[in-house]
């Protein structure tokens, strides 16, 4: 994986960007099969969304992302709710294999990857993801919702067409969230060998405001596309005047976990 995402935007996305529901980490730790006993290693974790919950329902995880600055937000987060089982590793999936071999033969019980899948190879990842997790164990790549520029609601229309005249782009890419992009990750993962490949999700409706869709747009900007500070408030009545200031709006949020197993015997690193 490689982006832009230290800095501001790393401090957006620790503020904006949206967690899981306890519902949702419930079931994706039923589907993964997890116990207290078992090692989980969350690729690309951000400021910890998924990670801080997952370490909830486990021994231990290894939250991985190649920004410093997500890493020491997600440090300070776990600190705050008093999470002690995470070691926060400054990698990406491409580091997979070393974790594996400070493991030894025990594997990893599941590898997860939110919303980061788009920034990486899938082949690489369900590669690389083979070899580290134990007989049985499961990866899930993970959508949380769709991007807020991307939605069929007549906010998101209108912020899609307000951020595509602000920065002079048309916006087509959904981040992976797509089904023709979770087609092809499906597709991926079982050419990698894995088994039981599906699909489960939760869907419910959050309310959004418009300082907190201002701060998740902000959120998903490299830096290279963040407005600079003497900027900001241009682009933040840009937004508004699109979609105008009316206190809050409905957001329908697909959360949605696609899952594989690993075969009974893993192969071995040559």
């Amino acid at each position: 994986m490689s982006g832009d995402f230290s800095g501001e935007t790393a401090a957006f996305y620790a503020r904006f960007r949206r967690g899981y529901p306890a519902a949702f980490t419930g079931l994706l730790a039923r589907a993964l099969g997890l116990g207290p006993a078992d090692v989980v290693a969350d690729v690309g974790c951000g400021t910890g969304q998924l990670t801080l919950p997952l370490a909830g329902q486990v021994r231990a995880v290894a939250g991985m992302d190649p920004e410093p600055d997500m890493l020491a937000l997600a440090r300070q987060a776990a600190a705050d709710e008093g999470v002690r089982n995470v070691a926060w590793v400054l990698g990406t999936d491409r580091d997979l294999r070393a974790l594996g071999a400070l493991l030894g033969t025990r594997g990893l019980a599941a590898v997860t990857m939110a919303n980061a899948i788009h920034l990486t190879s899938g082949a690489d990842l369900f590669a690389a993801a083979r070899g580290v997790l134990r007989p049985g164990g499961a990866i899930a790549v993970i959508a949380n919702g769709t991007p807020l520029w991307q939605q069929p609601a007549p906010w998101s229309v209108a912020v899609r067409h307000a951020l595509e005249e602000w920065l002079d782009v048309r916006l087509a890419s959904c981040c992976g969230t797509d089904a023709a992009s979770r087609e092809g990750y499906q597709a991926a993962m079982l050419a990698a060998g894995f088994t039981g490949v599906h699909e489960t999700s939760f869907d419910y409706t959050a309310r959004l405001t418009v300082e907190g869709l201002i701060g998740g747009l902000y959120s998903a900007m490299p830096g290279r596309l963040l407005p600079p500070p003497a900027q900001r408030a241009a682009f933040d009545t840009h937004i508004r005047n699109a979609i105008g200031d009316g206190g809050e709006f409905a957001e329908q949020v697909h959360v949605a976990a696609l899952i594989g197993y690993s075969p009974p015997s893993r192969p071995e690193y040559s």
